[in-house]
């Protein structure tokens, strides 16, 4: 819900199946609801709202993976194709569980469960 209901347009443009918070649950949907959500329905959670990557470390998920998105602007064209880029790079990783943070500047992941390995 806190990244513009537009980004759907550019995922599904470079192949992935994309669904805004918007269009699949209560707007006042709890973070566990939404990864709930997202798990049942083999989805990535992308947010710009760091409680999914605690809930992530509390409850030692598998998944969903989560791609993190920190930045200022979440407006920015430049933003998402680096979100897309990163996507990319890390789309093996996103798929075995992973929580990805993206930045204007670098993309990194973390395989799931935290503390493993």
């Amino acid at each position: 819900m806190n990244l513009p209901p537009h980004w759907t347009v550019h995922f599904e443009r470079a192949g992935h199946e994309a669904r805004h918070g918007s269009e699949i649950g209560a707007p006042d949907a709890t973070d566990r609801d939404i990864m709930h959500w997202a798990r049942t329905h083999d989805h990535v959670v992308i947010t710009h709202d760091l409680d999914f990557s605690a809930l992530l470390a509390a409850t030692q998920a598998t998944s969903p993976s989560v791609i993190q998105v920190r930045a200022d602007d979440v407006l920015s064209e430049a933003l998402m194709e680096t979100v897309l880029q990163a996507v990319g790079q890390f789309e093996s990783e996103l798929d075995e569980g992973a929580l990805l943070s993206v930045d204007p500047t670098r993309a990194r992941a973390r395989v799931l469960p935290f503390g493993e390995g």
